[in-house]
């Protein structure tokens, strides 16, 4: 096998056979094969696509690279969430508190964020003296202890995926779906859920920016899921706006804990549910009520002891940036358009996102709404504040946020988007 023949192949759009995938994925992973021909074939692969047969193989090669978990000591059905990325989505904080309140016990292995899109740990670790790193010992405990555990996916979970993504993200293949629906689905069947909700993100601020590529990727996933025994369901959702009224790690921390405290903006709460219900139906839980458990605090309590197990203060101040700025709106009249895409750039300019893996992140830093599309604003009222340790970087967040919101006429009608767009099983 040699990996010339292997790139030639789907170059030329041919089918890469079974022996070609698992040579080529556990040849790279062992440094066989270098970037510079990884980069080739994945590109070869952006271009020409690829199968159902081969997104699979090329799956299973990927989980085949490292160890899988097993949660079958565990007295609770498992249901696992992932989210394709957007901007303001603190969704998972809230979720899988409440899931584990209803019944289930949830293991998420979530990431970082990169760019405008916000990571999960990055937000987390901005509560004093949380961990994201936990040993699978630790993990099973949490999980046992708590009904939910939130953290790093560990070295040796799909290493050929961490190798391959580092990959894809400088070489401009990113968009990939056979190769987005496999990272994906290879570190999500290796973590050994038992069912899985898909959150799949549509509009300006996510990766899929129509509703057609969102609805293959859907499916793609959702066949991999199921072919691998995970019963699999996936929600289009809309990311044309930003999630909730924060987007910036403490800040939506703060959101989420309002969420969990039976109050917080109710596209967050809307959308929470909504999941929460998908995953306990995914896990066979059929009695519970996301709603009431966030009601009643049994969801706010299973928050305090996931944190708290690992290594959180829960009732820790949480960190503020020292400089704020103001944007107030231009002219009254009805907010029609808040560009996603737009805000997210600008938080992480602020200091709240990456430009590289091994950047640091400002705890505090990030974006506050005071208006979201449908509301009716005065001139010279506040539309967001811009938060930062930095302030030289105001004004290159003010440049990603020009041009990111419409104001009409008063009494200009508007009809929102709904945030659950489509439904894949």
């Amino acid at each position: 096998m040699d990996v010339i023949s292997v790139i030639r192949t789907k170059r030329d759009r041919g089918e890469l056979s079974p022996e070609q995938i698992d040579w080529v994925i556990d040849a790279y992973t062992r440094g066989v094969v270098a970037d510079e021909q990884m980069s080739a074939l994945a590109m070869a692969i952006l271009l020409n696509g690829m199968n159902r047969t081969e997104i699979a193989r090329w799956t299973a090669a990927m989980i085949a690279s490292g160890e899988r978990m097993n949660f079958d000591a565990l007295s609770r059905p498992t249901a696992d969430k992932h989210s394709t990325g957007g901007v303001g989505d603190k969704i998972t904080l809230p979720l899988a508190p409440l899931v584990a309140a209803c019944g289930a016990a949830v293991p998420q292995l979530s990431g970082r964020g990169l760019g405008h899109t916000g990571g999960t740990l990055d937000k987390l670790e901005s509560i004093p003296g949380w961990r994201a790193l936990l040993s699978n010992d630790e993990m099973m405990h949490v999980l046992d202890t708590t009904g939910a555990v939130i953290c790093a996916a560990g070295d040796g979970l799909a290493p050929a995926d961490k190798k391959l993504y580092a990959l894809r993200d400088v070489t401009g293949t990113v968009e990939a779906i056979p190769l987005i629906a496999s990272s994906i689905m290879s570190k999500k069947i290796a973590e050994g859920t038992g069912s899985l909700v898909l959150d799949v993100k549509v509009g300006t601020g996510a990766f899929m920016k129509n509703i057609e590529d969102a609805r293959e990727l859907a499916r793609t996933m959702v066949g991999l899921g199921t072919d691998s025994g995970v019963k699999t369901v996936a929600l289009l959702t809309d990311m044309s706006t930003p999630l909730g009224l924060t987007a910036g790690n403490a800040l939506e921390v703060r959101e989420s804990v309002e969420v969990l405290a039976g109050g917080g903006p109710a596209d967050v709460v809307e959308l929470t549910i909504a999941l929460a219900k998908e995953m306990l139906d995914a896990a066979g839980i059929k009695d519970a009520d996301p709603a009431k458990a966030l009601a009643d605090g049994s969801a706010m309590d299973h928050w305090r002891r996931m944190i708290a197990a690992q290594g959180g203060d829960p009732d820790a101040t949480l960190p503020v940036a020292r400089e704020q700025h103001v944007v107030t709106a231009p002219e009254s009249g009805v907010l029609t358009r808040l560009d996603a895409y737009g805000v997210g750039v600008g938080a992480w300019r602020l200091g709240a996102g990456r430009a590289r893996k091994e950047d640091p992140v400002q705890a505090g830093a990030g974006i506050e709404l005071h208006a979201k599309p449908g509301d009716t604003v005065t001139a010279g009222q506040p539309l967001m504040t811009l938060h930062t340790d930095t302030p030289e970087k105001f004004d290159y967040a003010l440049a990603a946020l020009d041009g990111t919101f419409d104001i009409a006429a008063a009494g200009t009608s508007f009809t929102a988007t709904p945030i659950v767009l489509d439904r894949i099983a």
